[in-house]
């Protein structure tokens, strides 16, 4: 699609401004009812089209992404926009500089259309903890998008964008992606800047594109991967140009199904069977399929689920009323016995939300001294075990497949009372983030729920900084279809 409309651009059989004014008006009109986005940037991204449309005019040579309206997920920050992690903690927050992707993009020429919905500070499975909206599926508004980043793929499902930025800590792309029909591409940890990322689990987190398709997905992916001296976490990327490795040609490749991911228990039998149906896809085309064994995976929810509580813990302890964020202290008023402790205690106690409280606790419990060595140090030891699993496997095998998620998207308000039942949405997402490897959802049919198609995500894992042998194969299936 991106290529299609880059085309279209230099061609002059469409203006930049008219395609941005196209999806203002698709979000005016579909929008309402979605509630995809949380913030627009009207005025600005119709400034920055007319920019693209004058260098059009000028002859000027152009990046494949000027010009093409995009979300951004609002734990991202850009310059002179709001940024509030979907939490009212950061309700007035404007941030004062931007991501380094932000910057990327913006060098790329890219259209910033507005900020996308989230579960606040990221953490969830559906959308539904946004302190402002619950964002809704496009394939039937009934149900979840999915989360944390629910609102970047509902945009893009809706096509309310042509592409999307969210970010991944435990399958906050991959997840939505599979509940949307959509593609959620996350990299491996390092090949993508977090600077400007409103951390959540800083071992964890990665930012990801969403897009319609392997393509565009690949595409923005050179535009953002890269070293940056403001994240030391992050290697170069050697100048790879993604959208070039999608050569078709997956003869030879050999490709590992755990058979854990196909016991009995979870899995919804109808998502069990379009993944059987793509494995058989794979081996019409020539792909080596082998049955292979992840045993540690069992251990990988538990091992998240302490790991990201303890890291949310550190990273969350700036939103004191203070430094960052809301304070109750106006409200509570001038007052000589008024300590410091209150206004911590009362501004976080008002303005963070339920999930983010609990996941606190759970990581200030678990980081406690007498308890540190039994949880947070052992779920670190069993994380080194399952990257060495990763790592014996990636040995035998090119790529990793299994489903996305466990079911189709859930109805809103299903699991809301119950959040080890919406944790164990992410059963098979986590391993990824935990190992530090890429990942991708892909559709791969749609199951029919009370007269409703909804999607189904195949998910494929590879090894470490191996993306284009992993767009390769995602994009073979796809062009498969």
């Amino acid at each position: 699609m991106i290529r299609e409309l880059h085309q279209k651009l230099i061609n002059q059989k469409i203006t930049s401004e008219k395609l941005t004014e196209d999806y203002f008006s698709r979000i005016e009109k579909k929008d309402p009812e979605i509630k995809a986005y949380l913030s627009l940037n009207k005025e600005f991204s119709l400034d920055k089209a007319r920019a693209v449309d004058k260098k059009i005019k000028n002859g000027e040579e152009l990046d494949l992404l000027a010009g093409i309206p995009c979300g951004i997920k609002d734990n991202i920050c850009i310059e002179g926009l709001p940024a509030t992690a979907g939490s009212k903690i950061l309700e007035n927050y404007i941030s004062p500089y931007d991501a380094t992707v932000i910057k990327k993009l913006k060098e790329s020429d890219s259209i910033f259309l507005g900020k996308t919905n989230l579960d606040e500070f990221a953490m969830g499975s559906s959308t539904e903890n946004s302190a402002y909206q619950t964002t809704k599926n496009p394939r039937d508004t009934s149900r979840v998008p999915g989360g944390s980043s629910g609102g970047s793929a509902a945009a893009v499902a809706a096509e309310m964008c042509v592409y999307a930025l969210g970010s991944d800590t435990g399958g906050s792309v991959r997840q939505p992606a599979s509940f949307c029909g959509v593609v959620g591409l996350k990299p491996t940890y390092g090949l993508v800047s977090r600077f400007g990322l409103i951390a959540m689990a800083s071992s964890l987190d990665q930012i990801s594109p969403i897009a319609k398709s392997v393509e565009d997905a690949a595409i923005v992916l050179t535009r953002i991967a890269g070293k940056d001296r403001k994240d030391a976490t992050t290697i170069k990327s050697g100048d790879t140009i993604y959208e070039n490795c999608l050569t078709g040609d997956i003869k030879k490749l050999k490709i590992g199904v755990p058979k854990e991911y196909f016991s009995e228990g979870g899995l919804d039998p109808k998502v069990r069977k379009l993944a059987e149906e793509a494995i058989k896809k794979y081996e019409k085309m020539g792909a080596e399929i082998i049955e292979i064994s992840l045993p540690s995976g069992e251990y990988a929810l538990a091992t998240y689920y302490i790991i990201m509580p303890c890291e949310v813990s550190s990273n969350l302890a700036r939103f004191d009323g203070i430094r960052f964020g809301q304070s109750i202290e106006k409200e509570m008023g001038l007052n000589e016995n008024l300590i410091l402790q209150d206004i911590y205690f009362k501004s976080r106690a008002k303005y963070l939300g339920k999930e983010v409280k609990r996941r606190i606790m759970l990581g200030t419990y678990a980081l406690s001294a007498g308890y540190y060595d039994r949880y947070y140090a052992k779920a670190q030891k069993v994380r080194a075990l399952i990257k060495k699993e990763f790592e014996e496997t990636f040995e035998k095998v090119d790529l990793i497949l299994g489903p996305t998620a466990p079911t189709p998207a859930f109805k809103i308000g299903e699991k809301t009372e119950n959040p080890l039942e919406m944790y164990l949405s992410d059963i098979y997402t986590v391993t990824a983030n935990i190992a530090g490897i890429p990942a991708i959802s892909i559709p791969c049919g749609n199951v029919r729920i009370k007269e409703k198609d909804l999607p189904v995500g195949l998910q494929l894992m590879g090894k470490w900084f191996d993306e284009e042998t992993l767009l390769s194969a995602a994009h073979t299936l796809e062009q498969s279809a």
